[in-house]
């Protein structure tokens, strides 16, 4: 279990919202951060307001680096087109956020795990890097062994929440299809992201 498992709830609280939606989450019952100063709130300058939307976007991928989100920005600044588009859509490409999405395991830091176990296929080969980049068209599917593993079961029969339109996902078999890389409006995030700030963030 990584360090940032233990603590996602923190990351709520710090930050104030209920970043994935969760029922569980103590932000529903305390909106202020953790420790004794966590109800001082003070109003947040442009700069806090940009950091802010950088802490909830890596923070809801789970284990992402600075180094690593940093690699994203640049990746999405190099492309054509909206450059906070295609960091969501960069995001989105991710394995572990496309496992996630399709709903085989509850959360995103149980689909990081459950892909460097090595639970997960793509395109008919294992892969367990769960930054690998997802491609349209590619198909991902649960190791036939994995496809009862109560984790994965629990999953796909949650209502808490529903797989996204640019991805395909049969959970009898197991299986899903990446169909498009998603603009922000498409993503389902229990929460509004602003990589608009987040863009600034990088670029001061």
């Amino acid at each position: 279990m990584s360090k940032r498992q233990t603590s996602k709830y923190k990351i709520n609280r710090r930050l104030g919202v209920n970043l994935w939606g969760r029922p569980k989450s103590p932000v529903n019952t305390r909106d202020y951060g953790p420790g004794e100063h966590g109800q001082r709130r003070k109003k947040p300058s442009d700069y806090g307001l940009q950091l802010m939307a950088k802490q909830k976007l890596k923070g809801y991928y789970g284990n992402i680096s600075e180094k690593q989100f940093r690699k994203y920005y640049a990746e999405a600044v190099r492309r054509r087109g909206d450059t906070s588009e295609n960091l969501i859509g960069i995001l989105e490409r991710r394995l572990d956020a496309v496992v996630y999405r399709m709903k085989f395991v509850p959360t995103v830091f149980s689909a990081r795990q459950f892909i460097n176990h090595g639970h997960v296929k793509v395109n008919g080969q294992r892969v367990n890097i769960p930054s690998y980049m997802v491609k349209e068209g590619d198909v991902i599917e649960v190791k036939e062994k994995s496809r009862q593993l109560p984790l994965v079961l629990l999953a796909s029969e949650s209502s808490e929440r529903e797989v996204p339109e640019y991805i395909e996902v049969n959970h009898q078999r197991m299986t899903g299809t990446f169909i498009r890389q998603p603009k922000l409006e498409d993503v389902p995030y229990p929460v509004q992201m602003e990589p608009n700030l987040v863009i600034e963030f990088y670029s001061r």
